[in-house]
């Protein structure tokens, strides 16, 4: 949330216009955080979630493996120090050209879903690892990730069948359980189907090495979340309970939970007004909106923690919209905000908990605005 040293570097530094601050401490202690919960799986950090490049390199100096979704976050990677076997091509939907372009860099371990996406791979990057996303609900995330994503597990064991005839290593399994996942039980379901693709491979004599437990860990929004420790003991015991002493090689791609609580957004109050005189909820325009990087409000899914100067004064509910020209750019209507009274056009807040799915969420310049500025201290 705001640190003091986000708070010292807004008070000196007066940024105009939205931005992000990020501070690395908060990044750095969340993963030795993961390091403790889990510290026989390796993480892999999704890079997508905020790839500023001092992130990226602090990540990679602390021994952080990258989960990355295109060439260009491959090289990102690679330029922060990250060598080639430390980094996995996890999106399921590649171009065969891009599959070919990071084979050339030394990437060598990629994730597929489907028979289709095995056979570019075998064309483009010969002899490489892969592992095989499994469909999982989705419930208990804040933000779900469930059926662009992955097959049903008889189906992995089709496409890792395929891989195996295509001379690829068949080297494990995939799933993710939902982004901003508060729900402990939601891996066990997921490592039950996992066990199962393992099992039903094992009898034909191709030995799976790896699970990918995926990300989902979250971040503290308005509501407490469980700790890493938590997380790490509910994983522990369920792949216990499903693959026994035999316990297979483990990744995890946190993104919100390594960067989540870094970041703060500095916004200012545009106009606060009313759709009709007896109308009893104002209307709160700030700087920022859905196309300036807060596009998680979509649906109203994540509700960020919203600081102002008025705090600890009256509130009323309100409805939070952002200053483009677009009727969807609109945070919270359905389920209206609660803001101080006394908060007026031209006070600054601060939306705590978004140092992930921000920056590269924002438009290049809709309506004229500029992407979101971004400051990592």
């Amino acid at each position: 949330m705001a640190t003091q040293r986000i708070l010292d570097f807004l008070a000196t530094r007066r940024p105009t216009g939205p931005c992000l601050v990020v501070d690395l401490d908060v990044v750095g202690d969340n993963f030795r955080a993961f390091q403790k919960a889990l510290p026989d799986s390796k993480i892999f950090y999704a890079v997508k979630a905020n790839p500023a490049p001092e992130i990226l390199r602090l990540l990679a100096q602390m021994g952080s493996s990258f989960d990355t979704a295109s060439v260009a976050e491959v090289e990102m990677a690679l330029d922060a120090g990250a060598p080639a076997d430390r980094i996995s091509f996890g999106n399921t939907i590649k171009k065969e050209r891009d599959i070919a372009r990071a084979f050339s860099l030394g990437i060598r371990l990629f994730a597929v879903d489907c028979v289709e996406e095995v056979e570019k791979i075998a064309r483009a990057a010969p002899g490489s690892r892969v592992f095989c996303r499994v469909l999982t609900d989705g419930e208990g995330a804040e933000w779900p990730l469930s059926r662009k994503f992955g097959c049903v597990p008889a189906m992995a064991v089709d496409v890792l069948r395929r891989a195996k005839a295509l001379d690829l290593d068949a080297h494990g399994v995939s799933f993710h359980v939902g982004s901003q996942q508060c729900d402990l039980t939601a891996w066990d379901r997921a490592l039950g189907d996992a066990k199962s693709v393992f099992a039903t491979l094992a009898d034909e004599g191709i030995v799976l090495k790896m699970v990918n437990i995926g990300g989902g860990f979250p971040t503290r929004y308005l509501k407490d979340v469980p700790v890493a420790k938590a997380y790490g003991e509910a994983i522990f015991s369920a792949l216990r309970k499903h693959f026994g002493n035999n316990i297979p090689e483990t990744i995890i791609e946190p993104g919100r939970g390594m960067v989540g609580n870094a970041g703060v957004i500095k916004s200012e109050v545009v106009l606060i007004s009313k759709k009709a005189d007896n109308d009893n909820v104002r209307w709160v325009f700030l700087d920022i909106g859905k196309f300036g990087g807060l596009a998680e409000t979509m649906d109203e899914a994540i509700r960020y923690p919203i600081v102002t100067a008025h705090d600890g004064s009256e509130t009323a509910p309100c409805v939070l919209a952002g200053p483009t020209c677009d009727s969807a750019d609109v945070m919270y209507e359905k389920t209206p905000y609660p803001l101080p009274l006394s908060l007026t056009i031209g006070d600054e807040v601060l939306i705590e908990g978004t140092g992930a799915y921000t920056t590269t969420y924002a438009s290049v310049a809709f309506n004229g605005f500029e992407p979101l500025r971004s400051y990592v201290i």
